[in-house]
């Protein structure tokens, strides 16, 4: 397409399908209703984290199954199956509940993810899912009983039931189960149906046992056990057992949705209640307001009119990352707020690059036209390679996070491709159409006038490069004694256990603890989370194994409200031992794939020691961090461990730009003296790194600064992070480049291959 007018009409096009994809998200409710469902069913979906509820992730758990008994294939069809019969089990038993619009997935090889929009007390859900509800007719054990004894205990194990252990009749005879009031009594009961096989089956057991007590047994314990009076034709009957009305209600519900195939275990449990959710989308909407009007305000300020060509794609690009998530039905959560954040600050890196680029060609005495095709062309294989290096590191956050940080990764994800098409594709046309406008006028792109000089005249940064290669490994030293002690400040996401915030504006943290009665909660750490009235209590680790029961989250809540019945518990995270040593692995895991990948893309692109001074400098960069962590305190969690990957992504990025420029420069002139040569090579791109930094620091400072204690694992090291990042790409990842250089120089090697163009000259120089 060399038109420009035919690439106007295309881009412009996928601009206004990205926008129509997006706007039924803005559009009035009564508006929304007149529109198509077609058109208006493709929305962003809010995150519980964002519109409240509940989240519980169950284990399935097999170990009576037999499974390992079995070979690999047939092993792996057995558990799909299992599985997928518990999905079906939870999904029943959730509609038989009557919640709306309640997500039930397979998370993982055994685990289900329950999501429950609107739900901030799941207890009673943890208990229905939790329960197999595997129900068996037993007769009492007498003198005429033969076979094995079955001893069972009885409601909260008030006595123990001598029963035959030959079943009777199975629970899944029964077709039906409601609650009901004994007629004598007034009590609760259950009122079961059974299916014709059953109703035979259990008219003749009580015409052949008059007297005898039959034992209704329910998960390995007995409920009743009525002694038969006389025969019990047409398959119904009652269940009696002193129930409340909620536990009547909740047994004839388990009845009709079925037994569980397996047991099922609660190993994570996290609430988020509406309040909160409706402050953190507040506080994503206002951060990333102010955010995006700082990067819109510096880079007009930096490069006027051209500027504003930057901010209108950056606005486009917006508007289609929202667009291609909207298209999606994507869910938005507060992680994947701070995402299109970060990716706003980051996407004028390769606006700021052609800039930088077109202006150089401009000093080199390129008329228009020509500095235009020249600086895009030469900034093309920079912003390619540095967005893949991202891409990467964004990538196995997906694939190794879970929840609302893959949210972070998809949008961040996004972003980065959208910002791609934004300033290659957008952003040439409108600059060219700019470049038609100035006629025989020059193309003049300002920039900040003190970086512009110094591109010009080459400053000697090499020379800081022992100073600079010191200073980071003594840092790096330290961090890493930082991280042995006092060590990181973990989350339940490492360390299993429950985290309840509280909010009881009358009670003080000494108040609080002396309300605790329970002696189980007497280790509970408990200390002010932000504004008075506001505390953060996390629960001894051990408790990690009471997830499934959240008996002690129950009595912390109940020693709470008994001294201030208004006080509410917007968050409560409830991690299991199991979940948290995944996690744990995963985190590191994903790291070092991170540096792998990062390490063969380079090698594959660059030299092998180009991609080895990045690993290097990248080790350095991620220990600071993790030392910051330390030093400051700030909690080491899911959202920190995407900071840390996204920090990788950042890193190298910066870091490819610089040691594009040198093999650039080295191409041009290999046998130039490197001391000189990296000094050029890094003065030139010193302010697109600058530059870039800024706008990237810009962005995120409203989220550091107004977005709570939620982001703060996420904000604070990303900015940190990019200050250590942008320094060593110039005063340590190309010093050590230069040093791995001078070592290839010495014993021969070629610094570059030689490229397809520079092969084929030779080829047909042959005679």
């Amino acid at each position: 397409m060399k038109s420009l007018q035919t690439r106007a009409i295309v881009y412009g096009l996928v601009i206004l399908l990205g926008v129509l994809s997006a706007l039924p998200n803005l559009l009035p409710k009564s508006i929304s209703e007149a529109l198509p469902s077609w058109y208006t069913a493709n929305q962003l979906a809010l995150g519980l984290d964002l519109r409240g509820g509940s989240h519980l992730l169950l284990n399935v758990d097999t170990t009576d199954l037999g499974l390992e008994a079995l070979s690999g294939a047939e092993r792996s069809a057995a558990l799909d199956d299992v599985i997928e019969r518990s999905l079906e089990m939870v999904r029943r038993r959730l509609d038989e509940t009557g919640l709306t619009d309640p997500s039930v997935t397979r998370q993982g090889e055994d685990g289900i993810l329950v999501q429950l929009p609107g739900v901030d007390d799941p207890s009673r859900i943890r208990t229905l899912l939790g329960t197999t509800a595997k129900m068996t007719f037993h007769w009492a054990f007498n003198d005429q009983s033969v076979g094995p004894v079955l001893q069972l205990p009885g409601p909260e194990n008030e006595s123990l039931y001598r029963l035959e252990k030959r079943v009777a009749l199975q629970g899944e005879h029964i077709r039906d189960a409601q609650m009901a009031f004994n007629p004598d009594t007034g009590e609760p009961v259950v009122n079961f149906k059974l299916d014709n096989d059953g109703a035979r089956q259990f008219g003749d057991m009580t015409r052949n046992n008059i007297g005898r007590a039959l034992a209704v047994v329910l998960d390995g314990e007995v409920i009743t056990a009525p002694v038969i009076r006389s025969v019990i034709a047409g398959g119904s009957g009652e269940i009696s057992g002193g129930f409340t009305t909620t536990e009547a209600s909740d047994l004839a519900l388990l009845l009709r949705a079925g037994a569980l195939p397996a047991p099922l275990h609660v190993v994570e449990e996290r609430t988020v209640g509406p309040e909160l959710g409706s402050d953190s989308i507040a506080m994503g909407v206002s951060a990333g307001l102010l955010g995006t009007l700082l990067v819109f305000g510096f880079m007009l300020l930096v490069y006027r009119r051209w500027g504003l060509i930057a901010s209108a794609a950056l606005a486009l690009n917006i508007a289609l990352i929202f667009g291609v998530l909207s298209l999606f039905r994507a869910t938005l959560t507060l992680p994947g707020i701070a995402g299109i954040i970060l990716s706003i600050g980051m996407a004028v890196d390769a606006n700021i690059l052609i800039n930088e680029r077109i202006r150089e060609e401009v000093v080199l005495g390129g008329r228009a036209w020509k500095a235009l095709d020249a600086g895009f062309g030469r900034a093309w294989a920079t912003i390619l390679d540095s967005n893949v290096t991202t891409l990467i590191a964004i990538s196995l956050l997906f694939l190794f996070g879970s929840g609302p940080v893959r949210g972070f990764a998809v949008t961040m994800a996004v972003g980065l491709l959208t910002s791609l098409f934004t300033a290659i594709a957008v952003v040439r046309v409108l600059m060219e159409w700019r470049v038609r406008r100035l006629g025989r006028r020059a193309l003049v792109i300002p920039g900040l006038a003190r970086m512009n000089r110094a591109g010009q005249t080459p400053l000697n940064i090499m020379k800081a490069c022992f100073a600079g290669i010191t200073l980071s490994a003594v840092l790096s030293l330290v961090s890493i004694g930082l991280f042995v002690s006092p060590g990181l400040t973990y989350g339940v996401d490492f360390t299993g256990g429950s985290v309840v915030e509280v909010r009881a504006p009358t009670l003080s943290v000494e108040q609080l603890r002396n309300q605790l009665t329970d002696p189980a909660l007497a280790g509970a750490a408990i200390q002010e989370f932000g504004e008075a009235g506001v505390f953060q209590v996390r629960l001894p680790s051990e408790t990690a194994n009471n997830v499934a029961s959240g008996s002690l989250v129950q009595h912390l809540k109940a020693d709470v409200l008994a001294a201030d019945p208004g006080a509410s518990f917007p968050r409560v995270d409830m991690v299991g031992p199991k979940v948290s040593g995944d996690f744990a692995e995963a985190t590191i895991l994903a790291v070092l794939m991170a540096g792998g990948g990062m390490l063969m893309y380079l090698w594959f692109r660059f030299e092998s020691h180009f991609a080895l001074a990045a690993t290097l400098t990248l080790a350095l960069d991620l220990a600071k961090t993790v030392g910051f962590f330390a030093l400051t305190g700030i909690e080491f969690n899911l959202t920190a461990v995407a900071a840390l990957l996204a920090l990788i992504g950042y890193s190298v990025n910066d870091k490819v730009v610089v040691f594009d420029r040198i093999r650039e420069n080295l191409r041009l002139d290999p046998d130039r003296s490197l001391w000189a040569l990296f000094n050029d090579s890094i003065t030139s791109t010193l302010s697109r790194t600058v530059l870039t930094s800024v706008t990237t620091v810009l962005a995120i400072v409203p989220m550091a600064m107004a977005g709570g204690a939620a982001v703060q694992s996420f904000a604070w090291p990303m900015l940190f992070g990019i200050v250590v990042g942008t320094s060593s790409s110039v005063f340590v990842a190309a010093p050590i480049l230069y040093w791995l250089s001078k070592r290839r120089l010495q014993r021969g090697l070629v610094q570059l291959k030689p490229t397809r163009e520079a092969l084929q000259a030779e080829l047909d120089a042959l005679p």
